[in-house]
Order: C-alpha cells, then structure tokens, then sequence
C-alpha cells in the first residue's frame, strides 16, 4: 500500500508510519469516545511515546461513550416497508429496542429555519437536509417542536453510504435530544422520488457513561519560565470508520514529531505533544485540556499546531489559522520553503482541536489535507482505511513541521505576539459559548 512520493527530506520514517496506521487502524480498528478500543489506542500512544524518553502523562475526563447493539431504519415505500441502512449519531438516545414509527416529513433545513414555527415537525420521522444544526436557537426550536426522530442527510456527500457523526454535547446536555441517525444521501433521495410515507426507526442501546483521555508528552524546556509550544492530534473515530486519516494520521504525527524534536538538544522552550480523546464529539478532550489548564496558557501558551486528516493520497494542504498576521505568515512561508504548499484560510474554524487553545488565547492553527470540495469523499465513512493514506507524504510534511518547531524555539524571542487578534476574538468566543457551553 506504499505509495512513492519523491524528495522527502528529514528524518520521519514511512515504514514506521505505516506501521502505527495498521496498528491503530487494523489492530485496534474503530476508535470511539469512552469506547474499549479507543483506550487502547491512548494506551499505544502513551507506550510509543515513553519509548522516545519523554515525559508522559494521560488526563481522564468523562464522556458519553455511543454504545449501539443494534440499528434498524424502514422506509414506507409504495406501499411496502423497505429497510435502509442508518447510523446513530452520538449524544443522542435509542429507542429502547422498540420500533417508533412515524409520518415522514422532509425538512429542507437550510431554508427552512426561516419558518416562525416549526410545529409542522411535531410527532413526525423529519429527514434533515443537512449535516449539523451549528445554532444553539435552531437546536431548541427543533427540539420544542417534538419530532419523534431525526433523520440526517449529510448535503456534503450526495454518496450512497450513511456518514457518522454526532450531535454537539453541550446542545444535548442542555436541551435534551431525539433518536437521531444518518442516512445516505441517495438513499434520502429515492424516498423522495418514491413519495415515502412514513418510517420507522429501532435502536438497541444508545449512550453510556465513560471515560476518555488526552495522551500528554513533554519536552521540557531549557527556559522552565518560558512560552509553551503545543502540537496536537486525535486518536478517536466515528462510529463504523477505522479512521486511517481521520485521525490516525494525526496521531502519527505526533508520535513522530516526538521521536524527532526529542534527538538532541534540549528545546529552549518547552513542547508539549497532546493526542486528544473525544474529538468527534466536538474536540471535547482538547475542550477539557484548555478548561483544565486555563491560567497556564493565558500566562505561557504560545502556539498549538494541530494535525487532523492530512494524509490524502491526492490533494491539497489546507492551513486554518487563528492569530496574529506574524503567526499565519510563519507558518504558511515556512512550509512554503520546505515545499508543503497551503492554502490559508483566517476564517475562524471551531471543528478541530486548536480552536479551544484559541477560546483560552492561544495562537492556533491545523494542517488538514482535502481531496474534493467538500473535503474528504471518505469522510466518515467505513473506507477511510490505510489504501487512502500516503505515508511517504506523511513523512514529508512531519519532517516539515519539525524543521519549523525547531526554527521556533531556536529564536531568541517569538516572531510573533502570543494573543488572537481583535478581528477573530469576538467569533472564537460566540463559537466558545455557543457550540462548547463557554467556560
């Protein structure tokens, strides 16, 4: 499955790459919150990490592991019950085992919410073109409105295959929610073509208490009073998806990044490499390390690096950054020099683990890697398997990343100021208190 890719410099190894992607990926396999297998994948993590002769700790946090016996979806079509496949989403209940039928009712979500009233959903089976409800308003007026259950259509991907996802911890921990499953796109279609009538949904099991945890590994600093530099990357999945690029090649990277800056000289500023639990369920383990460490990094903290599905064999790098002007311009030219070409976008982005550095005022960005416009075809899906990553690219970008670290601390001073800029605090913290619940 190796895929040539010419020039690579620096030390990162794509046979030991691709060696971590099959043991989290093929050994471990599907990687959910709070889950058996996700622990697991923390505990590999922390192993490899402490064989690079880090210093390494893990920080427990609670979570609602999604925890699925079974999962059954009919649709009433000309006059017969089809059965389609469907995938619940996390933080949201099952139905006790028991079949809940209901009218069917389309929702053309991005329109729709223009309505005053969404009374017409109550009691019904609403299939809800869109894949996130990204207000906290248009979550609690679907929810007043009773639906019996929620069936997603993710617009991204018009595919076949059901995506996974969840619904955002901090809206159902607030304002309840309903059995709610993905469907496929085409699948949704056909319903309407057809002129479906109702469905119906059956769900054994739903969500659990757990626990998850951030893998933390340090690189202590030759200044003990000084900056802290983060990199960052998660070893959780979705439901169904052995997650090859999303995220196991962030994994990888931090794993490697390790073993690389820790060759050496001591850094002159102390770098801490995080593989986060929970981020599927919105970066909870990054939201719960900021939480933690809140006062630290408004004093220290000078810059997270996140790496999250970045291993695309075809495509292109995409850099979303929130900080100062210096901070992108470093970031973007350095890899521009080490011939990893970006695109930059200063938009804030809260759907990845540096945004909670940014809440808490960290200088943050994340590297990711997309193959269409949408992202990522495979995005969440069963096939986001080790055939689709490039380990030898993999290796090219972490050598990268560790050439432009090592530029960083080498610096006498930062070459940039450790604050976000006024023209992004105000949307990182409307998307801190809207999407997280705030502080």
């Amino acid at each position: 499955m190796s895929h040539h890719i010419t020039n690579r410099r620096g030390g990162a190894s794509p046979q030991r790459i691709e060696q971590d992607l099959e043991t989290l990926t093929g050994q471990i396999g599907v990687r959910l919150a709070g889950s058996a297998a996700e622990a697991k994948a923390a505990a590999f993590v922390a192993e490899r990490l402490a064989a690079w002769g880090v210093k390494v700790w893990t920080e427990e946090f609670p979570v609602r592991e999604r925890w699925v016996e079974t999962e059954e979806l009919e649709v009433l079509v000309g006059g017969q019950w089809r059965r389609f496949p469907c995938s619940l989403f996390s933080n949201t209940p099952g139905t006790g085992g028991q079949w809940r039928e209901a009218p069917l009712r389309f929702f053309e979500a991005p329109a729709e919410y223009g309505r005053k009233d969404l009374g017409h959903l109550r009691g019904k089976a609403v299939v809800h073109l869109g894949s996130h409800i990204e207000s906290r308003e248009r979550y609690r007026r679907l929810m007043e409105a009773q639906p019996a259950f929620l069936l997603f259509v993710d617009v991204r991907y018009p595919g076949t295959v059901p995506l996974a996802d969840g619904m955002f911890p901090a809206y159902t921990a607030s304002m309840g929610a309903v059995p709610t499953a993905n469907v496929a796109y085409m699948d949704a279609w056909s319903w309407r073509e057809q002129g479906a009538a109702a469905a119906r949904l059956r769900v054994s099991g739903g969500m659990r208490e757990a626990v998850s945890c951030n893998v933390v590994a340090e690189l202590p600093g030759r200044d003990r009073e000084g900056e802290l530099l983060f990199v960052g990357g998660h070893h959780d999945t979705q439901a169904g998806s052995p997650g090859a690029d999303d995220n196991a090649t962030g994994t990888v990277a931090v794993l490697e990044l390790a073993r690389l800056l820790a060759a050496g000289t001591p850094p002159r500023r102390t770098l801490r490499l995080v593989s986060f639990g929970a981020e599927e369920q919105l970066s909870v383990g990054s939201a719960e390390y900021v939480r933690r460490h809140r006062s630290e990094l408004a004093e220290k903290g000078a810059l997270m690096l996140n790496f999250d599905s970045f291993g695309s064999l075809m495509g292109w790098f995409e850099m979303f950054a929130a900080g100062p002007p210096e901070m992108t311009s470093f970031l973007w030219e350095g890899y521009a020099e080490r011939e990893i070409y970006t695109t930059l976008s200063t938009a804030v982005m809260p759907y990845a683990d540096h945004f909670p550095f940014a809440a808490a005022g960290v200088p943050a960005a994340t590297l990711i890697r997309s193959n269409c416009q949408a992202g990522r075809f495979f995005h969440h899906r069963p096939d986001d398997d080790r055939s689709r990553i490039c380990p030898q690219l993999l290796a090219q970008v972490i050598d990268a990343s560790a050439g432009l670290l090592r530029e960083l601390d080498e610096r006498e001073g930062l070459p940039f100021s450790r604050r976000i800029p006024p023209e992004q605090t105000g949307p990182v913290a409307r998307y801190w208190d809207d999407l997280f619940g705030g502080w």
